[in-house]
């Protein structure tokens, strides 16, 4: 699809700052670009310490989504799990809540202000929560090396894990952890090694993963995230980048349209905003969200508008990026 011009884009542009319920991934608000094309709203949200190269393809992932149909979907609902971020356990039962009847919790573990011993107390207090039924998985974003993650797999293997998300950073390393871990059961998924690779099919090449978290905006778009399911031939779990719910909605497309899903999808994390930019916000309800499209509420855009500092470097961002994809298409960048 030829990409549009950059004015199509930023006629509609609004960048909005959610503040977030707790603290996640070392932020407190949550900013993100959204715009709409001719299928409906779609969204631009790399983090903000991405580079215009890596930013690109949430880009690109974007006006696929606002320009193009989605795939036509296998189910019109997603089940989802919960996202427990690095809480005291005594605020896990509360975060949990927000999630009802989702009966899988993906903790948050290895963060760099936290201890084994405090990922052991949250996994503890998740179990107890859930019950013996709940599914636990664990996501160490890769901040562990392998000595650390084989030991700290030990230390929370009592409770029944259902797999353990980027334990470590490097594909020779996910291999190293599989290997040395295979005699316990617990599978090994792939990330950061998928998303942010410049080869996405270089982990399961590798035998480095029993399984893939794949996501639309940083892979690129629907259509892209399901060619390297096709090509690696692994299970997936679809999950999101702390999106809006318009990037949620792409997500639960993408869900949608993967052939087998086995597992419960991340695509839940709007519990996790204590605002959004629609009244119709997509969360999780009886453990699972549906496939729609979502719009935007021009009211709720104007309460949670970034300032003009922030504005502008997000609207500069959209140009650079636009930018590199006419160059990369082969084409000039029009305005």
């Amino acid at each position: 699809m030829p990409l549009p011009p950059l004015a199509d884009l930023l006629a509609t542009a609004r960048v909005v700052a959610l503040p977030l319920v707790t603290r996640f991934r070392g932020i407190d608000v949550r900013e993100a670009l959204v715009f709409e094309g001719p299928e409906g709203w779609t969204e631009f949200s790399p983090f903000a310490e991405y580079d215009d190269d890596e930013a690109s393809a949430w880009l690109a992932a974007s006006v696929d989504f606002g320009w193009r149909q989605a795939p036509p979907g296998l189910r019109d609902r997603i089940p989802v799990n919960a996202t427990v971020p690095s809480v005291d356990p005594d605020s896990v039962a509360a975060v949990l809540a927000r999630f009802p009847g989702c009966r899988t919790a993906k903790v948050k573990v290895a963060g760099s202000d936290q201890t084994l011993a405090q990922d052991v107390s949250r996994v503890r207090a998740v179990r107890d929560t859930l019950g013996p039924e709940g599914r636990i998985r664990l996501d160490a974003n890769g901040g562990w090396n392998v000595d650390e993650a084989e030991h700290a797999i030990h230390a929370l293997a009592e409770f029944d894990l259902e797999y353990v998300e980027q334990p470590c950073a490097t594909v020779d390393e996910l291999a190293e952890i599989r290997r040395r871990t295979e005699y316990m059961g617990i599978p090994i998924a792939a990330d950061e090694s998928v998303r942010r690779a410049d080869d996405p099919l270089a982990v399961a090449e590798a035998g480095a993963a029993d399984l893939l978290v794949i996501k639309a905006q940083p892979l690129g778009g629907i259509r892209r995230a399901l060619a390297i399911v096709a090509a690696t031939g692994l299970p997936v779990v679809v999950s999101s980048a702390l999106d809006t719910s318009i990037g949620l909605a792409m997500g639960a497309h993408l869900a949608a349209a993967v052939p087998e899903l086995d597992y419960d999808c991340g695509l839940g994390t709007a519990s996790l905003l204590a605002a959004d930019v629609t009244r119709d916000a997509l969360l999780p309800e009886a453990g699972s969200v549906a496939v729609r499209r979502v719009d935007a509420d021009p009211a709720l855009l104007d309460r949670y508008a970034a300032d003009a500092d922030r504005t502008a470097w997000w609207l500069a961002r959209l140009e650079r990026c636009h930018a590199l994809l006419a160059e990369r298409d082969g084409e000039p960048a029009v305005e």
